[in-house]
């Protein structure tokens, strides 16, 4: 893609400082970018840049807006990181968003809907009356399971299952009795889904991921959980089946929710926690705690949770005794 720096800004908006004329053909880092390319300066950290930088046009915010035309071409917005976001989809939308269509390898059973503008990638499977929405995107080697629901311009990349059976057995004379699962799986519009991640279908009900959605690589998400709209999990998260999970929450990278909980709107889980309680207020939670057997563990889990009380009454005891 080679587009002028006068073109962008007629796309995305902004104010051009500089030559509008510039013919911009890659988007990059400032200490990589070339003359003939576009970067962005969103993190205070990284100012001492500007100055260097052999990028021919910089996208920046209003107070570095003098820094940046002292330098060359800029285009100045209230909020860089979210132009350079709305860039990005653009260059790739324009440079290899592919024909719609379904490719020549995919299996699409009967009874599937596919929209007209939706696209279907190599080796992909969709199956019998399963529908994908509008300007959806499925990458390579996807499998959609069958009655399982995708909505409009959602992106799934390779390797990703949809509607695979969750995990559900009943113990019978020390062995396990499979327990069919009889329902799908339905995603919202504007939903990611990293590549290999896992949506299992609901034993009963629907596993429902809402509107806006973005899950990380390596996800997985068991029977019967709802993940509220816009929230976001990173790589490695693991939620258990019948979790339900609010609106704009977030998940740090192997962060862990057990099953049959809930989340409320707003909660922030940082990475590698254990979420193994509801959560009915929002705000930020963390906790890792070592591994012991289970009795012990349960008394220090206890001991610990005590530990801020018990620190406060012994200030208390120290100022009684001085």
């Amino acid at each position: 893609m080679r587009v002028t720096v006068a073109e962008i800004v007629q796309r995305l908006g902004g104010d051009c400082i500089g030559d509008a004329s510039l013919v911009i053909d890659r988007i990059a880092t400032l200490d990589a970018a070339a003359p003939s390319q576009i970067a962005f300066l969103a993190n205070p950290r990284y100012r001492a840049q500007l100055a260097s930088t052999r990028a021919g046009c910089v996208i920046v915010a209003p107070a570095l807006a003098e820094e940046a035309a002292a330098r060359g071409a800029a285009i100045v917005t209230p909020d860089p990181y979210l132009y350079y976001a709305r860039l990005s989809q653009w260059w790739t939308e324009s440079d290899s968003a592919g024909t719609p269509g379904v490719h020549p390898s995919a299996v699409v059973e009967a009874g599937a809907t596919i929209a007209a503008s939706a696209t279907i990638g190599a080796l992909c499977f969709v199956g019998a009356d399963a529908v994908i929405g509008a300007h959806t995107r499925i990458a390579a080697r996807v499998t959609v399971g069958e009655r399982c629901v995708i909505g409009a311009r959602c992106i799934v990349h390779s390797g990703v299952v949809i509607g695979a059976d969750g995990f559900g057995f009943a113990p019978h004379e020390g062995t396990w009795v499979k327990i069919a699962q009889l329902g799908a799986v339905r995603i919202g519009d504007d939903v990611e889904i990293g590549a290999n991640t896992c949506i299992d279908r609901g034993a009963l009900g629907d596993t429902v991921i809402e509107d806006g959605v973005k899950l990380d690589n390596l996800i997985q998400i068991g029977h019967n959980v709802r993940i509220g709209a816009h929230s976001a999990m990173a790589g490695c998260v693991g939620v258990a089946g019948s979790t339900k999970i609010g609106r704009y929450c977030t998940f740090g990278g192997g962060a862990r929710v057990l099953g049959h909980l809930e989340l409320a709107d707003h909660v922030h889980i940082t990475a590698t926690t254990v979420v193994s309680r509801s959560i009915a207020k929002p705000g930020q939670y963390s906790g890792m705690f070592p591994m012991d057997d289970n009795a012990s563990w349960e008394k220090n889990a206890a001991t610990l949770r005590q530990l801020h009380r018990l620190r406060e009454r012994l200030r208390a005891l120290e100022k009684k005794m001085t």
